[in-house]
């Protein structure tokens, strides 16, 4: 949209999910429906040289959220969504990736191929299974403190070799990452400084923590190996909650993001000031959704985890931006 009269360009942001956002079933109402997603998933397929779409479709669940498994599955499942809208004529200006939903978005906007994008992100979710194994952690949802407490309790700790913040999420969500002690450590600190309650994660290891030191190494030398194109639309990078569009950006912030939080809340912030008022989660799954609301009540929501909520987004937006 735009042209003359100084017309308003209505800016739209992509968002793509990470993990906790699997569920048994994901895509495939969307293949079914829709020729250019059922594409997605059987070129993923043959890509992977197993049947990856069986997986999402009927499970097993205890299958699905294995690591090395729920990545691809995000990113097959976010691609497939976005082919869909963009056939259909809802484009983004910006986008944005939770964790392994990076990935998604630099493959939407055209930087990775969905061969590379699909390769390297099945080897992050390998990488980091095998950094689970070598040094084992969890990580635990820490709600009613803000970011100085939150570097408060670390500090209380006293092991930034074994915990981190993992996640700025939304204003009073921080996830913590780390070894079961420093975590046991954090809980107790946080409670002291305040906290209104505190969830431990069901993950299998310490995302984006020191305790990600091998994977990151690996997945360096696997990002070395692929072609990074200029971004169609910029994608604002979790490492920095700023926009990453360039080949070298993006190669530096996909590197970094193992070991740094995500700043999510930070780059909800940082869309918003870049006039984005409309946010579509592209993929299986509302989590994204929330978290944006609790950054800006007033911001548009739509999603594309099935084909009611495709044509509804599709109804509201087409032709609307980019």
């Amino acid at each position: 949209m735009g042209g003359g009269g100084g017309a308003l360009v209505i800016r739209i942001a992509f968002l793509f999910p990470g993990q906790g956002s699997q569920a048994v079933g994901m895509g495939k109402a969307l293949a079914e429906r829709y020729p250019e997603a059922r594409e997605v998933f059987e070129r993923a397929d043959q890509v992977l040289g197993f049947p990856l779409s069986t997986l999402c479709f009927t499970g097993p669940i205890e299958e699905l959220t294995r690591t090395e498994n729920t990545q691809p599955a995000l990113l097959v499942t976010s691609v497939a969504a976005a082919r869909v809208l963009e056939r259909r004529g809802v484009h983004a200006s910006a986008g944005a990736g939770h964790s392994a939903g990076e990935f998604a978005a630099h493959v939407a906007a055209g930087s990775l191929s969905f061969e590379d994008g699909l390769r390297l992100i099945r080897r992050r979710g390998e990488l980091m299974a095998g950094a689970g194994k070598e040094r084992p952690g969890s990580m635990t949802a820490v709600l009613g403190l803000d970011a100085a407490a939150i570097e408060g309790v670390l500090r209380a700790v006293g092991k930034p070799h074994d915990i981190a913040a993992a996640n700025f999420n939304s204003p009073g969500q921080v996830v913590l990452s780390g070894t079961p002690e420093a975590l046991e450590r954090a809980t107790e600190e946080a409670k002291k400084a305040g906290a209104k309650k505190i969830v431990p994660l069901q993950v299998s290891a310490a995302f984006h923590s020191p305790l990600m030191e091998g994977a990151a190494r690996g997945l360096a030398e696997a990002l070395d190996q692929v072609e990074i194109r200029p971004a169609r639309f910029p994608i604002v990078a979790n490492a920095t909650a700023r926009p990453a569009q360039s080949p070298d950006e993006i190669r530096v912030t996909l590197r970094e993001q193992l070991l740094r939080p995500v700043l999510w809340e930070q780059s909800v912030r940082e869309l918003l000031g870049q006039g984005v008022r409309r946010f579509v989660e592209v993929g299986q799954g509302r989590v994204l959704r929330g978290l944006v609301k609790a950054v800006d009540r007033e911001a548009s929501l739509f999603g594309s985890e099935d084909p009611d909520s495709v044509e509804a987004t599709v109804q509201a937006l087409e032709g609307v931006a980019a």
